[in-house]
């Protein structure tokens, strides 16, 4: 295996920690304005060494795992305004590479979890505190909403009728009649158009289009 492309020193503390931190940057739609960020197990016990604090930061601000600013990210962060503090979480039974990341921007708020499960690539596993399952490998849509009938049939045939391909769907509820979270990957992006005609829907209270993270 030749990759990932990086800042190192680790495919997994680093790369895969940037990536996470990536996510986030784009499900929140703003720039950031304060993070905080609980690290589980082997994240937190070796975190320091890999440089995962810093990596983290820096996906948060935007930086890809290959970013040169990557080693200075705390300094990038005073520049940009974005205040941050990081603590040691148990999250129960779930990859010893797990964040969880709140972010806070002028408008919006983001809670995200996810895991490094090694060789850089990645898998979010919650969003807004709603199970999903993605890696940004390809290009994922998210939509928060009230549960109803036919929601998911209604969405998909936006997404047909832009001339997208679904590669990979999962959906999670509160309860029956509550907020739902749809997590779609794709084959290529959404047209801004499909976008906003979710955007303006009276049930869905949540948009994000999620780039494609990785390579291959």
């Amino acid at each position: 295996m030749i990759g990932p492309v990086m800042i190192g020193p680790s495919s997994s503390h680093t790369a895969g920690a940037c990536r996470l931190g990536l996510v986030a940057h784009h499900l929140l739609g703003e720039a950031p304005r304060q993070a905080s960020i609980g690290l589980h197990a082997s994240f937190a016990k070796t975190g320091r060494g890999h440089g995962t604090h810093l990596a983290l930061i820096a996906g948060i601000l935007g930086f890809a795992p290959d970013d040169p600013r990557l080693p200075r990210a705390f300094e990038e962060a005073q520049a940009a305004g974005l205040a941050f503090e990081f603590a040691d979480v148990d999250l129960g039974d779930v990859h010893p590479n797990t964040a969880r990341i709140e972010l806070w921007g002028d408008t919006a708020q983001l809670e995200m979890q996810g895991s490094s499960t090694g060789g850089g690539v990645i898998l979010v596993t919650q969003v807004q505190e709603l199970g999903v399952n993605f890696s940004a490998a390809n290009p994922t849509v998210l939509l928060r909403y009230a549960d109803a009938v036919g929601m998911i049939a209604r969405v998909t045939s936006v997404i047909a009728a832009d001339g997208v391909n679904i590669a990979a769907l999962t959906c999670t509820r509160e309860k029956r009649g509550g907020q739902a979270l749809l997590a779609i990957e794709l084959d290529q992006p959404l047209s801004a158009e499909a976008l906003a005609f979710f955007g303006a829907w009276n049930d869905t209270n949540w948009v994000r289009m999620l780039p494609k993270l990785m390579d291959g």
